[in-house]
Formats: structure tokens, C-alpha cells, sequence
């Protein structure tokens, strides 16, 4: 059976064009809908459609960016039609036909293509941030407070003043200052206070 799925990004679309072109490829029940094609998530109709997919049974869309709008959500929506031995047509593309020897040997080599480019990808980005790192760039979110700023915190906290009150005297979050407590330097100054010694600021 001819399964045909049709799909327009907002309320203000129309997909009736898609619904003609999939009557006209033979599609003998059509599940349409407006949703986002960002994501497969939220995407009832098309659950419904491959809930009712059965060994032998084929997909048929107008175009491929009408069921996913990345490489990798169609690679694994392809995976499951495969596993569902479902076929899988589009009429945008002529290459895209799971159906057909040539379609399927066009999806693997598309698909490795894919695959080659993500690993190219991750080489430049891995090879850039070796780089950065040679270069003494520091990764991850900046510090909001330095170390002499932490350790008078611990200080002053330790003192009896609260986190609330030094978070907007240094204006960040009570996180932040929560934080800079648990910090090496804030964690011996607050130990220190509590047993007595006397402080002095090395900041």
C-alpha cells in the first residue's frame, strides 16, 4: 500500500497542492498536518503514519525536506522505514526511490557522502580547538569573580554576612557566589575563619 505524508510548517499554509500530487502518485491514504519539520517530535500524523506501516508498504512524499529537514532525521527515519521494510519515494527527487536497485544504491552513496562530510567536520573542529589550546585559549564559560575576589568572599562570608547580600554587592547570581565558596580557596577560608585563625587578604 501507497502511504502518502504531506506537511506545511504553519496554520497559514496550505498543503492541499501536496495532498493532489500524492493522489496522483497513486497514494491510497494520505495523512497530512501543520507542524514543524525541525524536529520529528510532536509530529502526530506522521506517528500515525508509521504506526500503520506494514511489511511491503511504501512512503511517498513531494518533496524530501516534507519529511525532514536534516540529513540525520532522514538517515534515521530511512533506518526505520528499513527495519519496517517500508519503501520510501520522493517525487521532488527523482534519485530518492528505496523501491528501486539504483534508488537504494543512490540513498547509500548519499549517505555515505553524509557521513564523510560530518567526519571532515569534526576533524576541522578538533584540529581548530588543538590549536586554540597550543595558543593558551581557555575553553568553557569565563569566570564571573577572580581568585582574590572569591577569597574575600569566603572572608566576608564567613564573617556572618549572606550569600544574597554579597551577590548583589558583586552583582551575580547567589549561584556564583555559591559556587566561589565551594571553590579550593573559598573552602580553606571559611575553615580557617571557623577555627579561629585570623585572616589576611592575599588579593
Amino acid at each position: 500500500m501507497r502511504y502518502g505524508y504531506a506537511r506545511v510548517s504553519s496554520n497559514t499554509q496550505d498543503y492541499a497542492a501536496q495532498v493532489d500530487a500524492l493522489k496522483a502518485a497513486g497514494c491510497e491514504k494520505i495523512f497530512s498536518e501543520k507542524q514543524s519539520g525541525k524536529s520529528t517530535t510532536g509530529r502526530r500524523e506522521f506517528d500515525k503514519l508509521m504506526r500503520a506501516l506494514s511489511p511491503g508498504d511504501t512512503v511517498v512524499v513531494t518533496k524530501l525536506d516534507r519529511l525532514a529537514r536534516s540529513s540525520r532525521d532522514l538517515h534515521n527515519i530511512l533506518h526505520e522505514l528499513e527495519g519496517l521494510s517500508a519503501g520510501f519515494v520522493s517525487l521532488g527527487e527523482a534519485w530518492c526511490d528505496t523501491t528501486t536497485d539504483v534508488g537504494r544504491l543512490m540513498m547509500t552513496i548519499m549517505g555515505g557522502i553524509a557521513e564523510f562530510e560530518r567526519g571532515l567536520i569534526r576533524s576541522r573542529c578538533e584540529q581548530g580547538i588543538e590549536r586554540a589550546k597550543a595558543k593558551g585559549t581557555q575553553f568553557g564559560r569565563p569566570t564571573r569573580l577572580d581568585a582574590g575576589q572569591k577569597r574575600k568572599i569566603a572572608q566576608r562570608y564567613a564573617a556572618g554576612e549572606t550569600m544574597a547580600e554579597l551577590a548583589r554587592e558583586y552583582e551575580v547570581g547567589e549561584a556564583t557566589i555559591w559556587r566561589a565558596l565551594q571553590s579550593g580557596d573559598g573552602q580553606r577560608y571559611v575553615i580557617t575563619m571557623a577555627c579561629g585563625t585570623p585572616l589576611t587578604d592575599a588579593a
